[in-house]
Formats: C-alpha cells, sequence, structure tokens
C-alpha cells in the first residue's frame, strides 16, 4: 500500500478550509493547511513530502495565489497546483503550466478528482 499523498491548502477563509480539509481528510490525504502565501512558502522550504498545493487567489500579504503558484512551479516544479478563487476570473495563462482552476464555490469531488489525475 502507498502512503497517502501530503496536500498544502492555502485558504484565509477559516469555514472554506475547514470544509475542504475535512473532505480531503476523509479521502485519505494528509493536510497540511495555512492562510497565507509567505506561510505556505515557509512550509514548503521545510518539507520535502507535498505534492499538491490548493490556493486561494486573494490572500492577505504581499502574496497573492497566483503569485504562489508562479513561485511553487519555479522552486518545486514535481508539485502540482490548484487554483481557486470566489472573486477573479482567471485564465489559463494567468496560472503555471499544467495547473488546474476552479472559480469558487466548487465541489470538493471535483478538486478530488482532479487531484488522483494529477497524483496518477
Amino acid at each position: 500500500m502507498t502512503s497517502p499523498s501530503t496536500i498544502l491548502v492555502v485558504e484565509d477563509e477559516p469555514l472554506v478550509s475547514m470544509a475542504l480539509v475535512d473532505d480531503l481528510e476523509t479521502e485519505g490525504f494528509v493536510v497540511i493547511e495555512t492562510a497565507n502565501a509567505a506561510q505556505a512558502v515557509k512550509i514548503l522550504e521545510t518539507r520535502s513530502d507535498i505534492r499538491i498545493i490548493i490556493t486561494d487567489v486573494d490572500m492577505p500579504g504581499t502574496m497573492d495565489g497566483l503569485m504562489l503558484a508562479a513561485a511553487v512551479a519555479d522552486r518545486w516544479p514535481p508539485i502540482r497546483i490548484i487554483v481557486v478563487s470566489g472573486h477573479r476570473s482567471v485564465d489559463i495563462t494567468d496560472i503555471p503550466d499544467g495547473s488546474v482552476f476552479y472559480s469558487k464555490p466548487y465541489r470538493s469531488a471535483e478538486i478530488i478528482e482532479t487531484m488522483n489525475e494529477m497524483l496518477a
């Protein structure tokens, strides 16, 4: 049996984060969560087991989710990226190649299906 994949959720809305984390953990994923991009980078710098990052676009701090996605693609190319937003429409050219965008509200089942495809 393979060990569960580790997912980093970067979401500043606590209820959205809690719901997604709960659904991911129910599916057997190991989930680390943070509310901003700066903390996400610190986590990525100290962990080598993260396979996918799910990031909201609009977050507090100097780096938004699009900037975080670009940084992850540049510094940690094996990590797959899912970008979500409830306030902005994101074009596929705004996110790194191979990344996926979902508008909020999204269905966790759709995110999980995409994650499983990314990990296959």
